[in-house]
């Protein structure tokens, strides 16, 4: 006779755990529970029913409990809710909530994949008829249902992490008029400031009503309110604050809970109870950079952590190497990917840290769809080791993101990425990928071989009337460049080494960084000691300025906005 194994609740965590089991087992009693309708759903696809991406939204829903039985042997009982967890008589007490009855199963193992629980603030409004959340296919249909059958177009999307930003366009797309509400001075905190910047402009330009800085207070009938007293016009409001995990069960039963509110395991993921595994949105997770707890709500980490906790049950080994948080999300015209630690969060932690950031073309220029990416790469000082990056662009930037995140678990640095070895076609990147760029940037700067000053840095020098060369040709000057800035080219400044000065430092740009950097080093070889490459240079100044520049009408620091 094989284990008996209860699962409670389904998705990426609770269902791989039962496949593991049975691909382990084929003697095992294998039951998993949930109370929604629907035991395995593709939950990150959620929003994209909003737009008819996802027209049905039966799709969403990736295997039924027929199913599960007939090709896996697995038991899915939807519409049960565990209310309890009798730890004394390794018993669960389950709800049907159909048949209105409660019944006790026994287990030999018991796992908890419950997920985690939308926030919804205790604020006015936040219960009305016409506020949602985003959690499961129920809720998607009941949203979608009511923005169709009511009418409605003002809809007002409140937290701008992945979530509210997949909310937010998907509703956009559909034709409404869509308004993001965030407490932070920016969506998607996996992203620096700076590269947020990039997509903040992506989301104006696609007519998103972007507010920042600005958290929500309340909820009224056609409107919302923010902490500002701003009101902003919402028939329909979509609450994407962040989630909880869900830990009441193991509470209850008397489960460790670890410092961040989440459910405490071992390297196994086994709980303080021998016989009690726990995996998913619930549990906290080691993070290998920052070597502490932490939690980390996504799909791919749940699943790695089922099949560990599966082998465990049948004494296969895992070697548990924490996590490092990778994500990327798909946003109007561009995509957004990030690794490891921003250099926000590095600093924040003590950890000394510099980085650069690149635009080098996603592929070969003269092929077609070739386009800008732009690309952020932080690492340890001195040590050089990769602690993170981030990359925006309409190319493939989640391959060069899984590069890094390859590199930072291999505990790789500067040295290793400059030198790896790639694959090349003229339409699917460079003979020097992007991430070999990046680390080559890197490693000058690490080495003092050139100086540069990040883009947020340049508004201070305009207003302080530094002096600042614009690398680029006259032409490019002229549609538009930073106020005060000299026009010396390329191709002209050996010749006019006259202009530049060696008594205060000079600050160079072109457009994407390539030009100026190339000055710059010419210059440090012709004896100039103080001369500094502008990072982002002149599109990365632009990006950067645009979002700002539009909510706050102060005064440019450009001549006119250039983003080719």
């Amino acid at each position: 006779m094989g284990k008996r194994v209860l699962i409670i609740g389904g998705v990426a965590g609770g269902a791989s755990v039962a496949a593991r089991v049975r691909r382990l087992d084929e003697n095992a009693e294998i039951i998993m529970f949930e109370k929604g309708p629907h035991v395995s759903f593709s939950n990150c696809s959620l929003p994209y029913h909003l737009s008819g991406i996802v027209e049905d939204s039966q799709k969403l829903v990736l295997m039924d409990p027929d199913i599960f039985k007939s090709r896996y042997n697995i038991e899915a009982r939807v519409n049960q809710e565990v209310v309890k967890i009798n730890r004394d008589k390794q018993t669960i007490t389950v709800k049907d909530l159909i048949a209105d009855r409660t019944y006790e199963e026994h287990y030999d193992k018991l796992v908890l994949s419950p997920g985690a629980t939308p926030i919804r603030p205790n604020l006015e409004g936040t219960n009305n008829s016409n506020v949602f959340t985003v959690r499961n296919v129920v809720d998607i249909e009941n949203m979608n249902l009511f923005v169709n059958q009511t009418g409605v177009k003002d809809i007002a999307v409140i937290g701008g992490g992945f979530i509210g930003v997949e909310v937010a366009e998907n509703l956009r797309l559909a034709g409404y008029n869509v308004s993001l509400v965030e407490f932070a001075n920016q969506v998607m905190a996996p992203f620096d400031y700076d590269m947020a910047q990039i997509l903040h402009k992506e989301m104006v330009d696609q007519g998103v009503d972007l507010i920042l800085d600005d958290g929500l207070a309340k909820i009224d009938d056609g409107y919302v309110e923010t902490n500002s007293g701003r009101k902003i016009k919402a028939e329909t409001v979509v609450l994407a604050i962040g989630v909880r995990p869900e830990t009441f069960l193991a509470e209850e039963s008397g489960l460790e809970i670890g410092n961040t509110g989440a459910i405490k395991v071992d390297h196994n993921y086994l709980t303080n109870d021998k016989n009690i595994y726990a995996v998913g949105d619930a549990i906290e997770v080691y993070h290998r950079l920052l070597h502490k707890p932490t939690r980390l709500v996504l799909a791919g980490p749940a699943q790695k952590q089922a099949r560990a906790a599966a082998d465990h049950m049948y004494g296969i080994p895992n070697r548990n190497q924490g996590v490092i948080g990778s994500s990327s999300i798909h946003l109007f015209d561009l995509n957004a990917a990030s690794t490891g630690l921003n250099a926000r969060t590095a600093e924040q932690a003590g950890i000394p840290q510099d980085s650069i950031y690149v635009m080098p073309g996603d592929k070969v220029g003269l092929m077609p769809n070739s386009n800008p990416m732009h690309f952020k790469l932080v690492y340890e000082y001195p040590t050089g080791r990769i602690l993170g990056a981030q990359a925006i662009g309409k190319g493939n930037v989640d391959k060069r993101i899984d590069v890094i995140a390859t590199i930072i678990t291999m505990n790789g640095t500067l040295e290793d990425l400059k030198d790896l070895e790639l694959t090349y076609s003229p339409m699917l990147g460079t003979a020097k990928d992007v991430v070999n760029h990046a680390a080559l940037v890197a490693s000058n700067q690490l080495e003092g071989r050139y100086k540069e000053v990040k883009v947020s840095e340049v508004r201070e020098l305009v207003e302080k009337n530094a002096f600042i060369i614009d690398a680029r040709e006259n032409e490019e000057y002229e549609a538009g460049h930073l106020k005060y800035a000299v026009n010396i080219p390329l191709s002209e400044f050996r010749d006019r080494l006259n202009e530049i000065p060696k008594s205060e430092p000079v600050y160079i740009h072109c457009r994407s960084g390539q030009r100026s950097y190339n000055m710059v080093m010419a210059l440090n070889n012709l004896g100039y000691d103080n001369v500094y490459n502008i990072s982002g240079s002149y599109l990365g100044i632009n990006l950067y300025e645009y979002f700002n520049d539009l909510v706050t009408e102060r005064d440019k620091i450009v001549t006119d906005y250039n983003f080719k």
